[in-house]
């Protein structure tokens, strides 16, 4: 990492403004390594194939992040970088050929840099072993490890050798949860599942250690577990305080979205509205309570911004459905409140919180009167609204959406429905492979792209149960 760190920013006040700057983690051996009996013990509902997910689907998305934040990378190169003989040594975090974008940034080279330092090394590796329940031996084999060998270990649970010494941590792909940027703090997560612990760690080690972020440290919140939680009987879920960054939206520069979710629980809610009204960075939060089911996971699994009056969400759960006369059973059984979309607003400054009857509400009210938009806000619903395509493709993420900027956004290829939904939107719609060689060739700018929906490969990332802004963790976007 060789700019000058003071020239560093990070600053996110929207989920649509340009993005320049982001955190990701390509594909790592341990994704190949996840096995069907404890793929859903380390939350993966299937089997990837590596090379597949690699060369034909991210190595996709890392080329074109690079055409709209750093195209002096790429642009002119892209015959080279895709040769044969070239041995993707572009897209490798540990080759002497990567990228080594400040702008498009990976995960695994921000850990092999501080792992340089021989104190973090000693203190990373004693509360990885920890952790992971390793001996004293083996913790002594990784603090005499090489920096950047020891990052793919601490990340793929494997040795040089390929010997398996922990799990994986296949998840790491989904950037968005380990921490999202809100104004000019960064706030960390705290896991639901145990599968995520170590990815924790490691990112509060990166974020608290390396350079880049020397001037940020004092902005970046962690949520702490209630006060005497240790005394609440049993350890049942909803007692926790859990929170991740896919329930974490930035909205506008003083308001965040919070989702109730499978993976935040209330209390991590709760705590995370505590720190940001303490620190002064926002003046309003919105808790929404979506339904605690496995298909949903996080808020930007059944909704994301697409402009500051377009958004993408799954009908099922926005409230605005038409129905004809309730049938008797309506009156006669007690409805699951588990099932119920729930929207709580809180207001620093204001005593009672308020509620919205509908997703659809307070997605207008915010493009309406927090974006200033003149026009009707749009929703643009999974699968075109009609069941069963709506609960189909939202499970393969068709409401996962990541703009680049405001009115392009990256969705997959394999969404038929909903790309349809796109098009009756009046958004242009195009397939990665084809845009990537018209912005080479200068058949296509990143400059006067507009309201284009941009198809990704997702034959095997789709797999891993999350799309695209999932596997983002932005640092900079420009303010609308």
């Amino acid at each position: 990492m060789t700019e000058n760190n003071e020239n560093f920013k990070v600053k996110v006040s929207t989920e649509i403004g340009r993005l320049r700057k982001l955190l990701i983690h390509s594909p790592d051996s341990g994704l190949g390594k996840v096995v069907p009996s404890k793929a859903q013990d380390w939350l993966f509902e299937d089997i990837v194939h590596l090379d597949t997910i690699r060369k034909d689907e991210y190595d996709y998305y890392v080329k074109l992040l690079m055409y709209f934040l750093d195209p002096a990378k790429i642009k002119g190169k892209l015959a080279e970088i895709d040769s044969d003989t070239s041995g993707r040594k572009f897209f490798k975090p540990d080759h002497p050929g990567f990228h080594g974008s400040l702008a498009v940034i990976e995960i695994q080279n921000l850990l092999s840099d501080i792992l340089k330092d021989p104190i973090i090394r000693k203190k990373l590796a004693a509360s990885v072993c920890a952790i992971e329940g390793c001996t004293y031996k083996l913790q002594l084999q990784l603090i005499e490890t090489e920096p950047a060998e020891l990052a793919k270990i601490f990340i793929s649970g494997s040795m040089a050798d390929d010997l398996m010494i922990f799990a994986p941590i296949p998840n790491l792909i989904f950037t968005r949860d380990v921490g999202i940027t809100i104004n000019s703090h960064i706030l960390l997560n705290k896991p639901a599942k145990k599968a995520r612990s170590r990815e924790t760690l490691l990112m509060r080690y990166i974020f608290f250690n390396h350079p880049l972020f020397a001037a940020y440290t004092g902005n970046i919140l962690e949520i702490p577990d209630a006060a005497q939680h240790f005394l609440r009987p049993g350890e049942e879920d909803e007692h926790r305080t859990t929170l991740e960054g896919g329930d974490v939206m930035m909205v506008s520069d003083n308001h965040v979205l919070i989702g109730c979710s499978e993976r935040t629980s209330a209390y991590g809610a709760n705590e995370a509205i505590k720190l940001l009204f303490d620190n002064n960075v926002v003046n309003k939060v919105t808790v929404v309570k979506i339904p605690n089911k496995r298909d949903f996971m996080h808020i930007d699994t059944v909704f994301t911004q697409v402009k500051r009056n377009v958004w993408t969400l799954l009908r099922s759960i926005s409230g605005n459905q038409t129905s004809g006369p309730a049938e008797p059973i309506y009156y006669l059984i007690e409805p699951d409140h588990k099932d119920v979309t729930e929207i709580i607003q809180f207001s620093k400054n204001r005593e009672k919180p308020v509620s919205f009857d509908s997703i659809e509400a307070l997605l207008n009210d915010i493009s309406k009167n927090e974006l200033g938009s003149a026009e009707e806000t749009q929703f643009i619903y999974s699968g075109n609204g009609a069941f069963p395509y709506d609960a189909r493709e939202q499970w393969t993420d068709s409401c996962n959406l990541l703009a680049i900027k405001e009115g392009v956004v990256l969705g997959y290829d394999r969404n038929d429905k909903t790309i349809e939904a796109f098009k009756s939107n009046g958004f242009n719609v195009v397939h990665v492979k084809d845009l990537i060689q018209d912005l080479e060739s200068g058949k296509a700018s990143a400059e006067e792209i507009t309201d284009t929906l941009i198809l990704m490969p997702s034959a095997e990332l789709s797999r891993a149960r999350g799309g695209f802004h999932c596997m983002s963790l932005p640092l900079l976007r420009d303010e609308l």
